[in-house]
C-alpha cells in the first residue's frame, strides 16, 4: 500500500509523543462496556507503538455531547476494559487539551498509554477549528489515525491534526485500505457487487458509482422492490419506494451503458405479514399476490446470484437480501453468505464486505471472520463505496 504514509514509514518512536486517533465510541449499559470489539481492534496498534518506546497519547470521541462536558458521554468508564485488553495500565486525563492533557503527557514515560477525555467536549473539534487542531498537536510529536470509522469526517483529531504533525495510518486503518483497494480501486475482475437493505433513496450515490465500476450488480431485499416495480411487476403490499420508479431506471439504464449486468430477484419468498415464521410461499416475481409481501430472495434468485459469484474474482458486499433478522426470511442471505466465504476459503475471491446491517448478516450466517475483510465502520465504509474522498484518508497520503 504505497499511497498512504503507515508506521513503517514513522522511523524510530522511542521517547516520541504519538497522538493516536481510535475510535473507542463502544456501546455501554450502567458505565460498563456491552461490546469490546473496537477496543480489541486497536490494541495491536498500541501495543505496537508503546512496545517500541513510544508515549502513547489516545485521542477519541464519544456519543455526541456537541461541544460541552457531559458526564455521559466521558471516555473514563472505557480506561479500565482498554487496560485489560491492552495488559498495561492505561492513565487517564480530564481533558484532552490544556493544563489538564499537558501535565498527564508530560508524566508519560516511554511505552506508557494515557487516554485524553472526549474530543467532542470541545466545539473546535467538529468545526476543525484551527486553534483547537493546534491545541491538540502541543501534546505530540507525529499523528496517527487508527479511526476509520470516522475518517468520513473532517475533525479537527481526524483531520486537522494530519496537517500538523507528521502523519501515518495506524495498522487498522492500513488494513482497511489495503481491503477497499482490493475492493473497488484496483481489484482483480470480474468485480461483483451486492447491494442490499431497505430502501434505494439511502443508496442512490452508492448505486451509480458501483454501476459504473464493477461488472455484475446483485440487487437484494426492500429495494429490489422498487426496481421490480419500476419495470412494471406488481410487489403486493412489499416495502417499495414507488416515487423512485424514474431513478431505478435511470440506475438501469447507466448501467447497460457502462456494460454493468444487473441481477434482480426472478422468485421472491412471499409472506402475509412482516413477522418470523408468517405463513408464506415461493412464487415468481411475475406472480406475487396482491395482498403479498415480499420478504426474501428465491431459491432461483440465490442460484442466479450464486453462479455469479462463482464468475467473479472480487466480491463488495453491502446489506442484506431479505429480512434476515426474522426466519425463515434469512434463507438468501445465508446461502449466499456462506456461499462467498467457501469460495474465498478455497482462494478463488476476495470478498470485502461492510456498513450498515451487513456486519450482523455476516455473522448471523457464521462467515464474519472467513470474508477476506469485513469493515465495522458503518457511514465512511458506504461513503467510500459512493466514490467520496474520504477527509481522514486524504489527509495521510503520501505527498
Amino acid at each position: 500500500m504505497t499511497a498512504f504514509r503507515t508506521l513503517d514509514d514513522a522511523g524510530a518512536l522511542r521517547g516520541k509523543r504519538v497522538l493516536l486517533r481510535v475510535d473507542v465510541n463502544v456501546p455501554m449499559e450502567n458505565g460498563r462496556v456491552t461490546d469490546a470489539t473496537r477496543i480489541e481492534r486497536v490494541v495491536p496498534t498500541i501495543r505496537e507503538i508503546a512496545d517500541q518506546g513510544g508515549r502513547v497519547v489516545l485521542l477519541a470521541h464519544f456519543g455526541r455531547p456537541k461541544g460541552k462536558p457531559d458526564p455521559k458521554d466521558s471516555l473514563k468508564p472505557v480506561v479500565e476494559t482498554l487496560s485489560r485488553h491492552l495488559g498495561r495500565p492505561v492513565a487517564f486525563a480530564a481533558d484532552c487539551v490544556g493544563a489538564a492533557a499537558g501535565a498527564a503527557v508530560a508524566a508519560l514515560k516511554d511505552g506508557d498509554v494515557l487516554l485524553l477525555e472526549n474530543t467532542r467536549y470541545h466545539a473546535g473539534e467538529e468545526t476543525n477549528d484551527p486553534a483547537f487542531a493546534e491545541a491538540l498537536a502541543r501534546n505530540g510529536d507525529l499523528y496517527v489515525n487508527e479511526a476509520f470509522s470516522a475518517a468520513h469526517r473532517a475533525h479537527a483529531s481526524t483531520e486537522g491534526l494530519a496537517h500538523l504533525l507528521p502523519a501515518y495510518a495506524g495498522r487498522l486503518m492500513q488494513a482497511e485500505l489495503d481491503a477497499l483497494t482490493k475492493g473497488l480501486e484496483a481489484p482483480r475482475r470480474p468485480v461483483i457487487a451486492l447491494v442490499g437493505g431497505a430502501k434505494v433513496s439511502s443508496k442512490i450515490d452508492l448505486l451509480q458509482n458501483l454501476v459504473a465500476k464493477v461488472d455484475m450488480l446483485v440487487i437484494g431485499g426492500g429495494m429490489a422492490n422498487t426496481f421490480l416495480h419500476a419495470q412494471g411487476k406488481g410487489v403486493g403490499t412489499s416495502l417499495c419506494e414507488k416515487d423512485l420508479a424514474d431513478t431505478a431506471i435511470r440506475i438501469l439504464e447507466a448501467a447497460k451503458a457502462a456494460s454493468c449486468r444487473i441481477i434482480l430477484p426472478v422468485d421472491a419468498v412471499v409472506a402475509s405479514a412482516f413477522a418470523a415464521h408468517a405463513p408464506h410461499e415461493t412464487v415468481s416475481v411475475d406472480a406475487v399476490p396482491e395482498a403479498g409481501m415480499i420478504l426474501d430472495a428465491g431459491p432461483r434468485s440465490v442460484a442466479e446470484i450464486e453462479a455469479a459469484i462463482d464468475a467473479a474474482a472480487t466480491l463488495v458486499w453491502n446489506g442484506p437480501l431479505g429480512a434476515f433478522e426474522l426466519a425463515p426470511f434469512d434463507a438468501a442471505t445465508v446461502a449466499a453468505a456462506r456461499h462467498a466465504a467457501e469460495r474465498t476459503a478455497a482462494g478463488r475471491l476476495v470478498s470485502v464486505a461492510g456498513g450498515g446491517d451487513t456486519v450482523a448478516a455476516l455473522n448471523h450466517a457464521g462467515v464474519g471472520e472467513t470474508f477476506s475483510y469485513v469493515s465495522t465502520a458503518g457511514g465512511a465504509f458506504l461513503e467510500w463505496l459512493e466514490g467520496k474522498a474520504l477527509p481522514g484518508v486524504e489527509a495521510l497520503r503520501a505527498k
